[in-house]
C-alpha cells in the first residue's frame, strides 16, 4: 500500500503587472511536495501558514525598480508575512504547537530559521490574526511613527489621512490614549461614522465631499500639531500622478497640501504611506 506524500501549495509571481493585478496572469498557483521534519537543520522550524498578510507595500515589491527592498523575482514565491503553527522544530525557542510570524511568503508550508521568526503569544481577548495587523507590521508602523517620529503628547491636535486603513486606524487610537484630539480623513461616509462611533475619533471627514477643503479648514481652526500622512503624493511628479488619477482622486497630495497650510510652527509631519501613488484604473470621461 503506497503512502501519499504531503503536498504544499504556494503562490508565485508569473508576470509583473503594469497597472493592477490581473487574476490568472500576475500570479500562478503551484503544488509541490511539502517539506518534512527530516529536512530540518539546527535552529530551523517547519511552519504551517494559517493566515497570509496582504499589505499595500506588497504591490510595490512587484515593480522591477530600485527601492528599499529588492523586487520579487519572476517565478519566486510571493513575498509576504504570515502567521502559522510550528509543526516540527529543531529550535528550543519554537516548540511544536507554538505560533510564529515572519516573512514566510505565500506558501502553505515553509522551513524557516528561528532568527527569521517571532513567537506569537496571543493576549487576553486577542486572536491569532492580530499578529498580522494591530500587533504586526502595520501596528508597529503606527506605534513608532506616531511616538518616535510624531512625538505625540497630551493636548496635541493630530490629523490622520487614510485613517480607516490598517495603520491609520491604529494611529488614531494611540493618539487618543496619549490624550490628543484626533481628526481622521477617510474615503466614504461609512468609514467616517466608524472612525467616530467605533474608534472614538473626535472628528472625521470624507475627502470626497465637495466641500472638503472648506470643512477641513473649519475642523483645523486650532491648527495641527501632528499630521500622520498615509497617502502622500509629495514625491511623485505631477505628470505621473495625472496618468493615474483624475483631479478628484489625487487625495494624498490634496490633503497633504491642505495640512501644510494649517500646521503650527514646529508641527511634526509623519510621511508614512503612499496609497495614492499606487496604480489605479484610468477613468473614462
Amino acid at each position: 500500500m503506497s503512502v501519499s506524500t504531503p503536498k504544499s501549495k504556494s503562490v508565485h509571481l508569473a508576470k509583473r503587472p503594469s497597472d493592477r493585478i490581473i487574476p490568472g496572469e500576475t500570479f500562478t498557483l503551484k503544488t509541490g511536495e511539502a517539506p518534512k521534519e527530516s529536512d530540518l537543520k539546527d535552529e530551523e522550524v517547519l511552519l504551517q501558514s494559517l493566515y497570509l498578510g496582504l499589505d499595500p507595500a506588497m504591490r510595490g515589491w512587484l515593480n522591477d525598480t530600485r527601492s528599499y527592498i529588492p523586487p520579487v523575482k519572476i517565478g519566486e514565491v510571493m513575498r509576504g508575512f504570515a502567521v502559522g503553527i510550528v509543526k516540527a522544530s529543531k529550535s528550543d525557542a519554537f516548540p511544536v504547537g507554538s505560533y510564529a510570524t515572519g516573512a514566510v511568503g505565500w506558501t502553505e508550508f515553509a522551513i524557516m530559521n528561528s532568527k527569521q521568526l517571532e513567537r506569537v503569544d496571543i493576549p487576553h481577548n486577542g486572536k491569532i490574526t492580530d499578529a498580522l495587523s494591530v500587533l504586526g507590521i502595520t501596528g508597529l508602523t503606527a506605534y513608532f511613527g506616531l511616538l518616535d517620529v510624531g512625538k505625540v503628547k497630551a493636548g496635541d491636535f493630530v490629523v490622520v489621512s487614510g485613517a480607516a486603513g490598517a495603520t491609520g486606524s491604529v494611529v488614531g487610537q494611540i493618539a487618543k490614549v496619549k490624550g490628543a484630539t484626533v481628526l481622521g480623513i477617510a474615503g466614504n461616509d461609512d468609514k467616517v461614522r466608524w472612525l467616530k462611533d467605533g474608534l472614538g475619533f473626535d472628528n472625521a471627514l470624507n475627502y470626497k465631499d465637495e466641500d472638503f477643503p472648506k470643512k477641513f479648514k473649519e475642523a483645523t481652526k486650532d491648527l495641527i500639531d501632528v499630521f500622520f500622512d498615509n497617502g502622500n503624493t509629495l514625491f511623485i511628479p505631477y505628470e505621473q500622478c495625472a496618468s493615474y488619477f483624475t483631479d478628484s482622486e489625487q487625495v494624498g497630495g490634496q490633503v497633504l497640501d491642505l495640512a501644510l497650510g494649517r500646521a503650527k510652527p514646529h508641527a511634526r509631519f509623519v510621511i508614512c504611506g503612499a496609497s495614492t501613488t499606487q496604480p489605479r484604473p484610468k477613468v473614462q470621461k
